[in-house]
């Protein structure tokens, strides 16, 4: 029903007049500027990308920051904002000099001393950076273009988490932002990165606006990913919020907007065969697709209901609705992702028997009495709208009394850091995405954290934390691999997420709109229009 409604849309926009819209008032208003309109993947409402690990903040902090080093093509950390690093011969001093010339958006200079805070905050709140900043045993300013990190023992990650390229990202910002607790939001935007934010422009729920910061300096190697120069070849980018699928696509073959960051996947056959548009995927890697269940409360603080609804999931299901024929997939029972040579893994990761009958004994076993599950629905999502449709379906055929909440996304990213019940504004399920580039291994995925590290929906037991730490600092391959593997199957045991399968996601652009780069998130820098 919902496909033929948006193509339905689609064909009687296409075969109607062309109504300038606002984004057509705007290009006339930008004559002789270069303007890029995107369309991006949700509503920018929480600026902070320390706070949130929300892919659409995310995004944002790529334009206004930058970080110390970078992930290239090959997913190899290089410097970005430092020029120069070394390390001792015993592995535990790392010097880093600041490139010349770095600038803060209020023209003053980067230095030394806002890296460090910056570190620090990220430290605290990223997975990844916990660990660093656990076996750390100083970072301090040297002088206003070097720090030093001291280590307690020597590991072989510190410039891969200095360079981690998905949430949470370890953006540089000045000592007075970066001194900001970090479960509180930064509200100013002052970066040192290839754009300014125009917080005078910024309307939640209508666009966001970024124009090209004049005296940024990019380093002189081409881009790669997310390293290399971050060269700015338009003067400015207009992020409009497009909630409606029909409509955004519509505005991309009318040649109003020149980007969509997530087409929805219905349209996306349509939008291949419209002149003009190029659709094409743009993470090498693709994504995860899980549900995410509140184990504070009733019914999903018992293992045997969060067992009863993975046992109620088809992954096939959820890949079709989210994917369809239209981009790959694949299905995968593993918290870390598989490769492509891996199998999907279901019995060997402890998945549970995929039996209707016996689900639903499980939940009535776990003693769930009734009360409404609620899961909420980020209905201007076109990804994970119908896996949250197919979520509270499962849950219904288990018997349970489903209280299905419609919100846009950032509405939902508000909402699930609540750890009130659900009958007091909190909730139970909801449904996300996560790259396979930021989810590969132990240390590097936020999301399958446990105690006190946990992400929301806020699991503990010991045991993974246990696993985490043996894996993350064993030196054997063979050792490391035969860890891994018990980590997920505990993962799938005690159920911390629930998999729903791989896929690989696409964007759709102008075919005027060039030198797009490849990567886990959308960068602006390296594009040329016209």
């Amino acid at each position: 029903m919902m496909k033929m409604r948006r193509r339905d849309m689609m064909g009687a926009a296409l075969g109607a007049p062309l109504v300038l819209s606002a984004a057509g008032r705007a290009a006339r208003a930008q004559a002789g500027r270069k303007v890029i309109r995107s369309v991006p993947i949700g509503d920018l409402r929480a600026l902070d990308p320390i706070w949130t690990t929300a892919y659409i903040t995310r995004n944002h902090a790529y334009m206004v920051w930058d970080t110390l080093f970078s992930l290239d093509a090959q997913n190899r950390p290089q410097p970005q904002m430092v020029g120069a690093h070394e390390v001792s011969g015993d592995g535990l001093t790392y010097t880093f000099t600041l490139r010349p010339g770095l600038l803060w958006h209020d023209d003053t200079p980067v230095r030394a001393a806002d890296c460090v805070a910056s570190v620090r905050r990220w430290g605290m709140r990223d997975g990844m950076g916990r660990v660093l900043m656990s076996i750390t045993d100083d970072l301090s300013a040297v002088d206003d273009r070097t720090f030093r990190l001291r280590l307690k023992r020597p590991v072989g990650f510190v410039l891969e988490a200095l360079g981690k390229i998905d949430s949470n990202v370890p953006f540089m910002m000045p000592e007075r932002l970066a001194s900001t607790a970090p479960n509180t939001q930064v509200t100013e935007m002052i970066g040192s990165g290839p754009f300014r934010f125009v917080r005078e422009e910024w309307v939640p729920g209508v666009k966001v606006v970024y124009e090209k910061f004049a005296r940024y300096v990019p380093r002189d190697e081409p881009a790669s990913q997310a390293a290399g120069g971050k060269v700015v070849k338009v003067d400015r980018v207009e992020s409009i919020y497009t909630p409606d699928a029909a409509t955004a696509a519509n505005g991309l073959v009318a040649g109003e907007f020149d980007l969509l960051e997530s087409p929805a996947p219905d349209l996306v056959t349509m939008l291949q065969r419209s002149r003009g548009v190029r659709v094409a995927p743009n993470d090498p890697l693709g994504y995860q697709l899980f549900t995410v269940l509140n184990q504070l409360h009733p019914p999903f603080n018992d293992v045997r209901a969060r067992r009863a609804l993975m046992g109620a999931i088809k992954q096939s299901d959820y890949m079709n609705a989210t994917a369809g024929d239209r981009t790959p997939w694949r299905e995968c029972a593993a918290l870390f992702g598989c490769t492509a040579d891996e199998p999907a893994q279901f019995d060997t990761l402890g998945w549970p028997e995929q039996d209707l009958a016996k689900a639903t004994e499980l939940l009535r076993a776990s003693g769930y009495d009734g009360r409404p599950i609620v899961v909420m629905d980020p209905a201007d999502n076109a990804v994970l709208h119908p896996p949250a449709l197919l979520t509270a379906e499962a849950l219904r055929k288990l018997g349970a009394n489903v209280d299905l909440q419609a919100m846009d996304w950032s509405a939902l990213v508000q909402k699930r850091a609540s750890r009130e019940p659900p009958a007091n504004g909190g909730w139970n399920v909801f449904t996300t995405n996560a790259t396979i580039t930021g989810i590969s291994n132990p240390l590097l995925n936020t999301f399958a954290r446990h105690c006190e590290a946990a992400w929301f929906g806020w699991p503990c037991d010991q045991r993974v934390g246990q696993l985490t730490e043996a894996w993350t600092f064993e030196a054997d391959p063979a050792k490391r691999t035969s860890i891994l593997k018990q980590l997920e199957k505990l993962h799938n045991e005690i159920v911390t997420l629930i998999p729903l399968g791989q896929y690989r996601s696409v964007i759709a652009h102008r075919t005027e709109l060039r030198g797009v780069l490849p990567g886990p998130a959308l960068f602006y820098w390296n594009l040329e229009k016209g």
